[in-house]
């Protein structure tokens, strides 16, 4: 486990990765989020899961942010 804080995801994100897609496409949009992010290529729309970990060395940064509000009545932060 490493020392670093874990990156602020919001459902509706569209992130830059390091690496293309074979399509071409470099964003993705962040469409499920939890130990496993889920990612839909905006270019060819293929959907991908990756873990948070792997997720968070491949961003190379955010496009746009998404909606907190549709975030948190999604998924409800733990008490």
């Amino acid at each position: 486990m490493s020392g670093q804080p874990v990156l602020e995801l919001l459902l509706g994100d569209v992130v830059r990765l390091r690496k293309q897609h074979p399509c071409g496409g470099d964003t993705w949009l962040v469409d499920r989020l939890g130990a496993d992010i889920g990612l839909r290529c905006e270019t060819c729309r293929r959907h991908v899961l990756v873990e948070r970990r792997a997720l968070e060395r491949r961003i190379a940064g955010f496009v746009r942010r998404g909606d907190p509000a549709v975030t948190a009545a999604v998924a409800p932060a733990a008490q």
